[in-house]
């Protein structure tokens, strides 16, 4: 079979693809692989979920899993994947386990694994775990069963930790947070009206059925009114996991990733804080982001899509700030992997500090029309690499000059090949992509 990790754990349709069986065989995989590390003792795992109706049934498979392994397990319900992080690190657990599906719709989950200190697993554990499922191995009996126990209290000891971290008080500010009906329906509005905020929660009802449901960070169109009516000074967006942040202005406008990076970028340089003055995004950014950091003399290094591409290069250069387009922020300082509600902290933070609105602020980024297409083909290695693409992409730069760009991807996952072009106008840069894609296609038509 083909890697069962991708990017961002293991993810798929549940009780389909993601089945009970096989998140069983994940959890007594990943409880073997951490036992062969040599700890001299039962591993600790702490498992965590959003509010999807399958993470009920998910989350019952990983424990039983686990402990039948002999592990010691830790269960702290429904929790953003960032808390769950925190906590793997603050309890000294040794696996953190969060079954989500982040952004996707609810008949999806996954499964996202930790390494302790509440950090992604590094390639080769979760090419050990994928190679140790189904092998045979020794049930521990008796004693060697291992236990399970809930820490009430996780949910608390990371409202206490975000607003701990938060730069500066959020008092006068009034804040529309959309929840998306996931696992930050409690722990988002308490954490920003602890820090002193005026909050307004929608979609912080979960039912198990409703998360991402036309809300959060994907649909921003209940947030836009929502800010209007209220009056608010800020909107924030989340995600069914919230580890993302997106936010919008008091007139209604989207700020994305790639606004929250350079705001928050200027602001950590203007703390010293910002390491070598540098800022860590996926070649997704808009080509304005990048412009925009080299008229302010900040560096950025790129990388390819992907938190986890963003997270390696954080760690190479011991950088303070990285993320993606999609409002996938990560501060090292404070968490170890991308965190949304302290995203939406240091920014209305920012906002507070500077007394100025969010659109003023963002105003340091002008974003360059971009139009990206999805072209299917038979080989989208060949289709990318063909010699009439490579020389049409080549004569589309020289015309285009540092006013766009023009990016060629092949899908990880899907016979697809994305072409995207940013250029001065929407015009332009459709026109360049669409004679790119002719081409892309003709190289491997389907």
């Amino acid at each position: 079979m083909g890697r069962l990790f991708g990017t961002d754990g293991v993810r798929g349709r549940a009780n389909a693809d993601l089945t009970p069986e096989l998140a069983l065989s994940v959890a007594v995989a990943a409880a073997h692989t951490l036992a062969e590390q040599g700890l001299g003792r039962p591993p600790v795992a702490v498992v965590g979920r959003d509010p999807r109706a399958s993470g009920e049934m998910l989350e019952a498979a990983v424990v039983a899993g686990l402990a039948s392994a002999g592990a010691t397990v830790i269960r702290l319900g429904v929790l953003p994947t960032p808390g769950v992080a925190y906590l793997t690190g603050e309890v000294q657990a040794d696996l953190g386990v969060m079954i989500s599906a982040s952004h996707n719709p609810m008949p999806d989950n996954g499964i996202k694994l930790f390494a302790a200190g509440g950090h992604k697993l590094p390639d080769e554990t979760e090419e050990r775990i994928e190679a140790a499922l189904g092998a045979g191995w020794n049930r521990p009996t008796g004693p060697g069963v291992g236990r399970m126990h809930d820490l009430l209290d996780g949910a608390e000891h990371y409202v206490k930790h975000l607003v701990e971290a938060t730069p500066h008080r959020l008092d006068g500010l009034r804040v529309v947070v959309d929840c998306a009906n996931g696992a930050a329906s409690d722990v988002a509005p308490a954490a920003y009206t602890a820090a002193g905020a005026d909050v307004v929660a929608i979609h912080a009802a979960p039912d198990g059925l409703n998360i991402n449901d036309g809300c959060g960070s994907t649909h921003l169109g209940s947030l836009r009114t929502a800010v209007v009516e209220h009056r608010a000074h800020v909107g924030i967006a989340h995600d069914g996991d919230a580890d993302r942040c997106l936010a919008v202005t008091a007139d209604g406008a989207e700020i994305d990733g790639d606004h929250i990076l350079a705001i928050l970028a200027l602001a950590l340089r203007e703390q010293g804080a910002l390491t070598a003055d540098t800022l860590v995004a996926t070649v997704m950014s808009n080509l304005g982001l990048k412009l925009a950091m080299r008229a302010a003399g900040i560096t950025m290094v790129e990388t390819k899509v992907g938190d986890r591409y963003v997270l390696e290069a954080l760690r190479a250069g011991r950088y303070a700030l990285g993320g993606e387009q999609s409002g996938h922020v990560v501060m090292p300082a404070y968490a170890t992997t991308g965190d949304g509600i302290l995203t939406g902290l240091h920014l209305l933070a920012r906002v507070a500090v500077a007394g100025q609105p969010l659109t003023e602020l963002a105003s340091v980024v002008t974003k360059l029309p971009q139009v990206l297409i999805n072209v299917p083909v038979a080989d989208r290695a060949a289709a990318a690499t063909a010699e009439p693409v490579r020389a049409a992409v080549a004569q589309a730069e020289a015309e285009l000059g540092e006013a766009g760009r023009i990016l060629l991807r092949p899908s990880g996952t899907e016979q697809l090949v994305r072409v995207m072009v940013e250029a001065p106008t929407e015009a332009v840069a459709r026109t360049v992509a669409e004679r790119i894609a002719g081409l892309v296609h003709a190289a491997s038509p389907v």
